[in-house]
């Protein structure tokens, strides 16, 4: 199953983002390299960032949001998780 998490930036989202972006890679590079996330990047307004994830459950991606250094460290104040069907390219 497919989910899309929108991490949205807190107050210090801009001034914490550079500490700890080295552990967040960490973090998303190890799920990329399992296969698990589709696509991923950062909102060029500076709002937060957006990956599309494979996950088995809600649970799963839930989780992997919340385990997430940006969430954990306070670069995202929230983190929306949300099922997505994919339609195109086929």
């Amino acid at each position: 199953m497919l989910f899309v998490l929108i991490g949205h930036d807190g107050p210090r989202g801009q001034e914490l983002r550079p500490k700890v972006r080295p552990t967040h890679l960490e973090y998303v590079r190890a799920a990329a390299q399992r296969g698990k996330i589709v696509l991923g990047g950062r909102f060029t307004d500076g709002s937060g960032s957006l990956i599309v994830l494979d996950a088995e459950s809600p649970e799963e991606a839930a989780k992997f949001a919340q385990g997430d250094p940006y969430m954990k460290e306070g670069v995202f104040a929230r983190v929306e998780v949300k099922p997505f069907q994919k339609v195109l390219p086929e």
